[in-house]
C-alpha cells in the first residue's frame, strides 16, 4: 500500500484541480437552477416558505461512508453537491430577515475547514456558492436555526416529511441531524403528525392534574412500546422522562400553547410542486438525459458483441459499467441487474454472481447516470448468440407488446395506456401458446410498463395524461420461473425489453433505439468481433 498521507495529498490535489482544464464543463448552468427556483416560487402560495435539505451522508461500514449523492430536488434547484446544507425559498422578498439587505432565498452551506477538506475535498463555502452557483444570499449553515425561528410568521411552511436516516456527528454542530432538529423544534414537528395516538397523548397531558402527572407519564411511556416512533416527538419524550411535577407542568403549558396555535406547515404539497416541475424536461436537461441514454445503449451494444456462454453475470455487468466510465458517467443510476436464465425472473436481481451464463437468455437492465441524469435500458439476449425456438417465441411476444406500448405514448394519453396496450399483447400471446387460459389472470407479467426517468430512475411526475417533453420507459416483460404451472419447456425463460421514450407533439421518440431490439438484429450484432475478444488476464490460483 502506498504511503497513506501521500494518497490523501493526491486525492486533495485532484479535487482542488477540478476547476482547471481537463475536467467536465457540461453541467447544468447556474441560470438553469435559478430559473427552476423561480418556477417553484410561482407555484407557492402567498406568504409561504419552502425548505429543502441535502441528502444525508450514509455509512457503508465502520468509518467508511458510501459515495455521496445529492438529493435530486436539492440538486435540481441549486447544483450544489455537498452534504449538510439547507435551501430556503420564500414566496416573496423578505425584508430584514438577514443582516444584509433583503432576499427571496437563502442557501445555508458548510463552512470552509482546511482540516476537513484535506480528508474529504474542497468545499465551496459561502464565497464559492455565490460565485459558482449564482446565489446572492449565502450563509453558514450554523445560522439556520436562528432563521427557522422566523418561520412562525408565515401562513405556510413547506417541507417534505423526514425519514430520520442520518447520524449525528459529534464533530459538526451544523450537520444534517442538527439542521433538521432545529426545524422540528421551531415548527413543533412530529414524525407522526397525522397519528391519532399522538393527539390522544397530547390530550391526556392537557387533561392531567399535576398531582397525577407522574402516573400518567408512566402510562404514556408504557404505551409507546407499541408506538416507538412517538419517542421522537420532543414533547412526549420530555414528558415521560421529566424528573418532577414542575417540569411536567411546564410541558403541559407548552402543549396547551401548541394546541391554541395550530401548525402552519405542510409535508405533502412540496413534493407535488416538484413533481410538476421535474416531469417536464427543459432543453438543457435533455442534453444530459439523452447522453445518459446513449451511453447506456452503447453499453448494451458492446456486451452483445462480447457475450459468450463462458461469461459470468458479474463480468457482463463489468463491461456495461466500463463503457459508462469510458464515456464519463459518474455513477450507475441504480444497482445493475444481470440475470441469466431463471435469475432473470427475479425482477430486481442484483446478486449477479452466476459463474457461467451458458446457453441461457441473459436479461440486462442497467442505466448510466450522467451529471445526475439517469437512463434505464434493458435488453435480453441469448448468451450463445442464437435464440432457441422457445426463447424466440417468448421474445417476439414481448417485442410486439413493447411496440404496442410505445405506440400508445402520445400527448394527452393516459399514463397507464402503454401498460394496457402491452398487457393485451402479452395476455393474448401467452394464451395462444397455452401457457395461460384465455382471459385468465397470471403473474408472468407482474409489473407496470412505464415510469418517468430523469434525476431519479423512477423520477418525479404527476402520472396524469402524458405531456410533451416528458420521458418515460416502456418495459414489458414475460417471466416464467422454474416450477410454473405450464409446460417445462418454458421454465427459466425471462425476457424484458426496455427503452426510454421522449413524448413529443409529433409522437413518441425512442431515445435508446441504437441498441438493437429485434431478435434477428441482436443475433446479427452478436456475430461481430468485440474489442474485448483479445483482452486476456492471467489465471489466478
Amino acid at each position: 500500500m502506498k504511503n497513506y498521507f501521500t494518497c490523501c495529498f493526491l486525492i486533495c490535489f485532484a479535487f482542488f484541480s477540478f476547476s482547471q482544464t481537463g475536467y467536465p464543463t457540461d453541467y447544468l448552468s447556474k441560470e438553469f437552477h435559478k430559473e427552476r427556483r423561480e418556477a417553484l416560487r410561482k407555484k407557492m402560495p402567498p406568504n409561504s416558505v419552502a425548505i429543502f435539505f441535502a441528502n444525508p451522508v450514509r455509512n457503508r461500514s465502520n468509518d467508511v461512508d458510501y459515495v455521496y449523492h445529492q438529493d435530486p430536488n436539492f440538486y435540481y434547484l441549486t447544483g450544489y453537491k455537498e452534504p449538510n446544507v439547507v435551501l430556503v425559498i420564500f414566496s416573496e422578498i423578505q425584508k430584514g430577515i438577514i443582516e444584509r439587505g433583503d432576499c427571496n432565498e437563502i442557501l445555508f452551506v458548510q463552512e470552509k475547514n482546511k482540516r476537513a477538506e484535506m480528508w474529504t475535498g474542497s468545499r465551496l463555502g459561502e464565497r464559492g456558492a455565490r460565485k459558482e452557483l449564482g446565489f446572492t444570499c449565502v450563509k453558514n449553515a450554523i445560522k439556520f436555526p436562528n432563521i427557522s425561528k422566523e418561520f412562525s410568521k408565515f401562513n405556510l411552511v413547506l417541507f417534505n416529511a423526514f425519514e430520520d436516516d442520518y447520524r449525528n456527528s459529534t464533530r459538526n454542530n451544523a450537520d444534517l441531524f442538527d439542521l433538521v432538529n432545529s426545524l422540528k423544534t421551531n415548527m413543533n414537528y412530529s414524525i407522526d403528525e397525522d397519528s391519532n395516538i399522538k393527539q390522544e397523548i397530547y390530550n391526556a397531558i392537557k387533561a392531567t392534574d399535576i398531582e397525577n402527572s407522574a402516573n400518567v407519564a408512566q402510562q404514556i411511556g408504557e404505551s409507546l412500546e407499541e408506538n416507538p416512533k412517538l419517542r421522537n416527538d420532543k414533547i412526549i419524550s420530555e414528558y415521560i422522562s421529566a424528573e418532577n411535577d414542575a417540569i411536567r407542568k411546564e410541558i403541559k403549558e407548552r402543549v396547551i400553547k401548541i394546541e391554541a396555535n395550530p401548525k402552519n406547515y405542510d409535508t405533502k404539497k412540496l413534493s407535488g410542486f416538484m413533481a410538476e416541475l421535474r416531469e417536464i424536461k427543459t432543453a438543457e436537461e435533455m442534453v444530459l438525459l439523452k447522453k445518459a441514454v446513449r451511453i447506456s445503449a452503447q453499453g448494451q451494444i458492446e456486451v452483445m458483441k462480447a457475450m459468450h456462454p463462458g461469461m459470468s453475470e458479474t463480468e457482463i455487468q463489468g463491461i456495461h459499467e466500463y463503457v459508462y466510465k469510458k464515456y464519463g458517467s459518474e455513477f450507475e443510476g441504480y444497482p445493475s441487474i444481470v440475470g441469466a436464465g431463471n435469475n432473470g425472473c427475479v425482477l430486481h436481481y442484483i446478486e449477479n454472481n452466476k459463474m457461467k451464463v451458458e446457453n441461457d437468455l441473459v436479461l440486462m437492465d442497467l442505466g448510466a447516470e450522467y451529471h445526475g441524469y439517469t437512463a434505464d435500458v434493458t435488453r435480453t439476449i441469448p448468451a450463445n448468440g442464437k435464440f432457441s425456438k422457445e426463447q424466440r417465441v417468448i421474445y417476439d411476444i414481448v417485442y410486439e407488446a413493447q411496440e404496442a406500448g410505445i405506440a400508445a405514448c402520445k400527448v394527452g394519453a393516459q399514463f397507464w395506456g402503454s401498460h394496457l396496450a402491452a398487457q393485451k399483447v402479452i395476455d393474448d400471446g401467452l394464451a395462444k401458446l397455452g401457457i395461460i387460459e384465455k382471459g385468465a389472470k397470471h403473474s408472468y407479467f407482474p409489473h407496470g410498463t412505464s415510469h418517468y426517468i430523469g434525476l431519479d430512475v423512477h423520477d418525479s411526475g404527476t402520472y396524469g395524461p402524458l405531456k410533451a417533453n416528458s420521458v418515460i420507459t416502456v418495459e414489458p416483460g414475460i417471466y416464467i420461473p422454474e416450477g410454473s404451472d405450464c409446460d417445462k419447456k418454458w421454465w427459466g425463460i425471462a425476457v424484458r425489453i426496455e427503452d426510454d421514450i421522449l413524448i413529443t407533439e409529433n409522437g413518441p421518440v425512442n431515445l435508446s433505439e441504437e441498441a438493437p431490439r429485434k431478435a434477428n438484429e441482436i443475433e446479427k450484432l452478436m456475430k461481430q468481433k468485440s474489442p474485448l475478444d483479445d483482452f486476456k488476464l492471467p489465471k489466478l490460483d
